[in-house]
């Protein structure tokens, strides 16, 4: 594939293009095929004949540049002045450089062409600020089951619909850090009478609460602006004795793991699923949370989430 410069003038023909132009002229075509053949103009096939010895090479774009200067192009001596200007004055304005110059050599042109002079020599460029590069901070995961959980809501994608449904559905998932085990549940809403509902079920499912759970700052976990009213999220975790943590806005790799099983859902689940009711959903989604649940991780050297879990009940009794 040929690459076109952003900065031309026009969309040039291709040199295969003109070389088999030519050959097919010189070979007794007419123009007129020619130029419906390859979209052509007359003239340009005429050019590329006139110059034509044989090569390839002789039917290369020339160059554009003028021969001789433009007789009001600023001189040489001007753009040393102007160089000389900027060099010693590296945080002038144009205005400041325009009045030294008057000033001090006798510079009689207009300040739109000192404008395009500075413009060709990269003046008003701003430095390019380099960005330091992110470095993740270790993180320190715990080695103990039910000290920290990670929440977070999925969208199930529409293309595993079948059939018109006038719902949609969101996926809840909780992952309990220690172990990677998580805890997945379809609804038919994003809201905090969700969350509350799924954080019992959670706990139920795991037989235990953590110590903390770390949500983002969607409105079905937290409010948006500050109030004097308590997200119910909040009233259940005081209720229960769990802190809730919330991450720093707009960093959804604070609430990495989570996430990252969230993409493994995409790949594994919802890139094949097809479902025709909410309850089909939610019965496919179980049997799904009961393979991943025992699929090998090399986070985890290799182990299931399960064989982590019970590895860790071991050794607390």
């Amino acid at each position: 594939m040929t690459s076109i410069s952003q900065n031309l003038r026009y969309l040039p023909h291709t040199l295969e293009t003109r070389y088999h132009a030519v050959k097919t002229y010189q070979n007794g075509a007419s123009v007129a095929f020619i130029c419906r053949r390859y979209k052509v103009s007359k003239a340009s096939l005429m050019r590329w004949n006139k110059r034509f010895d044989g090569t390839k090479e002789s039917l290369k774009d020339r160059s554009h540049r003028p021969l001789t200067p433009h007789p009001k192009a600023h001189t040489e001596q001007e753009i040393t002045w102007i160089k000389n200007c900027i060099k010693r004055n590296p945080n002038a304005t144009l205005i400041e450089i325009f009045y030294k110059l008057k000033t001090n050599k006798g510079y009689d042109r207009h300040l739109c062409s000192l404008f395009r002079i500075l413009r060709k020599l990269d003046f008003f460029k701003s430095p390019k600020t380099k960005n330091k590069p992110y470095v993740p901070k270790p993180y320190d995961t715990p080695t103990k089951l039910g000290i920290k959980w990670q929440m977070d809501v999925k969208y199930v994608p529409t293309h595993c619909y079948t059939g018109k449904l006038p719902d949609k559905f969101y996926q809840y998932t909780v992952i309990d850090e220690a172990s990677r085990e998580r805890f997945i549940f379809p609804f038919k809403e994003q809201s905090s009478y969700s969350t509350v509902q799924f954080l019992k079920m959670a706990i139920k499912h795991f037989g235990y609460k953590p110590k903390i759970l770390q949500t983002d700052n969607g409105f079905e976990f937290t409010h948006f602006k500050e109030t004097k009213q308590v997200h119910p999220l909040d009233l259940l975790c005081q209720e229960l004795g769990i802190e809730h943590k919330l991450i720093r806005p707009r960093t959804p790799r604070h609430n990495g793991k989570v996430e990252r099983s969230h993409r493994n859902d995409n790949r594994r689940f919802y890139q094949h699923l097809t479902f025709y009711s909410y309850d089909d959903l939610i019965k496919q989604m179980k049997t799904y949370l009961y393979r991943s649940n025992r699929l090998p991780m090399q986070t985890l050297g290799w182990k299931s989430p399960i064989d982590i879990r019970k590895a860790l009940l071991e050794a607390s009794s």
